[in-house]
């Protein structure tokens, strides 16, 4: 007999006292930390997948962007498949085809191979992951019930990462850097078996077109201008390495990518004006509160996901930790993001977003700073451990009064695509700082080499030296985006604690 489905929004829809919503709830949780684990599990297994398949330093970011990229580019489009296709069933497809990419990144035998499994397995995510936040909603009806499911998604949200990071360095450092993909497999099509009997059918009524030009500009123009960033950290004129960063920022292939990103990006802009049904309607982030919450999300995101990338490389390959020793080494950072989120959850309705995001960011910059201080042999305990735990401590005071002041003012009928944008602009944000200051270190390290050393011998001699130096000018970057979030505050988020909404917006990772 054929399972009924019903508006989201009925009556009917999804009992508070259905039995099995707690076990629904185990369910998309599964599939909530697997999403948030991806974004995070390979970045310790980044160095041995680097040197196993001869990934250049230009495009070793694309194991990271390809995925974010693709996660954050459809992410709108995903939520509307998911509400119009039924949101069980886009559930159940996003599983399946994650598990399908997973495998094809754990079989990669080249790098081009990797990048694409990537960006697959960042579609199916797009799908997946405004599904099971849906259904979350759907699911449970009563106010005490929801806020506990909310609870459980949030803290599998915030902790993912950190298990991310951990699981990968097992992964890398007593299996292969392979099974930090491969192994979403199974536990993909376990959780979607599952779903079959746990999880309800829902589905949105009344219209249901999609704004598909809208997702294909988007898409395409973010994927340009990341591109472009990647064109511009490969030298254009080996034997003149002393131009190698000039001539990459000017080279045809860069100035032609970023160009063309431009004209998508703008184009993108100019089609959601006009169209009846806009993937991204335009008042949504043109209030003040709401887009420079956007904004706040996609700086930080550019520089917190770049840090994660220079650290990962500075363990591993400066420090001589192991894989294992690297995850563990980022712990205090995501430990400090959950302790903290605690406090300031009970701080927002009493004091309002602006006493907290402000001294956040000022925290953020401070830590981001303090890894500048790094050398080749530093301690991790008095040298990298302070910065972690001040950048933790800061970005929990942002993200949680940001992800309610992105809700301000929004009606129930954009409030699915208000917090789709949080994320997007979170994953959007992590893959344009990924390749820009990818860029900017591949550049700085090259012209230290080329200013500094004329012999293989002095070249091996000064590698690492170099390294931290371009670890050194990456980190004064995200501590720049960083700032440039500090401002973004000053200036945009205007809220009292009033204006709150009571229900926050759930960053997908």
């Amino acid at each position: 007999m054929a399972e009924r489905t019903v508006p989201s929004d009925h009556p009917m829809g999804m009992q508070s006292d259905d039995p099995k919503r707690w076990r629904a709830l185990g369910v998309i949780a599964v599939a909530q930390l697997m999403i948030v684990l991806d974004a995070t599990i390979v970045n310790v297994a980044l160095p041995t997948a680097q040197r196993d398949l001869g990934i250049s330093t230009a495009d070793r970011q694309w194991v990271v962007t390809a995925y974010t990229l693709t996660f954050g580019g459809l992410l709108l489009l995903g939520g509307r498949i998911a509400d119009y296709t039924g949101r069980k069933r886009t559930f159940i497809m996003g599983l399946i085809g994650f598990a399908l990419a997973s495998a094809l990144g754990g079989l990669a035998p080249t790098a081009g191979w990797l990048f694409a499994a990537r960006a697959l397995q960042g579609a199916f995510a797009a799908v997946l992951a405004p599904a099971a936040l849906s259904l979350i909603t759907v699911t449970f009806v009563a106010p005490k019930e929801r806020a506990r499911a909310f609870g459980v998604f949030g803290a599998i949200s915030g902790g993912g990462a950190a298990i991310g990071l951990v699981v990968g360095g097992v992964l890398t450092e007593y299996a292969s850097w392979r099974w930090c993909l491969g192994v979403n497999t199974p536990i993909a099509l376990i959780t979607a078996a599952f779903a079959v009997y746990e999880v309800h059918e829902s589905k949105a009524a009344g219209d249901t077109r999609y704004d598909i030009p809208g997702a294909v500009l988007s898409t395409l123009g973010l994927v340009s201008l990341v591109y472009g960033f990647t064109e511009a950290a490969k030298p254009k004129h080996p034997a003149n390495p002393n131009d190698t960063a000039v001539r990459g920022w000017l080279a045809p292939s860069t100035i032609t990518f970023l160009i063309v990103a431009v004209i998508l990006l703008v184009a993108f802009v100019l089609w959601e004006r006009r169209t009846a049904n806009p993937l991204l309607p335009l008042r949504i982030v043109l209030d003040r509160n709401r887009g420079g919450s956007y904004l706040m999300f996609l700086l930080v995101g550019a520089g917190l996901f770049a840090m994660f990338l220079f650290l990962t490389y500075y363990f591993q390959i400066n420090l001589g930790y192991s894989p294992v020793q690297a995850g563990l080494a980022f712990l205090p950072f995501s430990g400090g993001i959950i302790v903290a989120a605690g406090v300031v959850a009970q701080l927002l309705p009493r004091v309002g977003p602006r006493p907290l995001i402000i001294p956040g960011l000022v925290l953020s910059i401070l830590g981001m700073l303090l890894l500048v201080r790094i050398g080749d042999n530093t301690p991790y305990v008095t040298y990298v451990l302070p910065a972690e735990l001040l950048m933790s401590v800061g970005l929990a005071a942002v993200f949680i009064p940001a992800a309610s002041t992105a809700l301000i003012g929004v009606g129930p009928h954009d409030a699915g695509v208000a917090s789709a944008v949080l994320n997007s602009s979170q994953q959007v944000g992590g893959s344009l700082g990924t390749a820009l200051l990818n860029t900017v270190f591949a550049a700085t390290v090259t012209a230290y080499l080329a200013a500094n050393a004329h012999t293989p011998q002095e070249i091996a001699q000064l590698t690492p030296t170099a390294l931290i130096h371009g670890y050194h000018v990456s980190f004064i970057w995200g501590a720049a985006l960083f700032t440039a979030a500090l401002l973004c505050a000053v200036f945009l988020i205007n809220a009292k604690k009033e204006d709150v909404p009571a229900e926050a917006g759930v960053p997908a990772g």
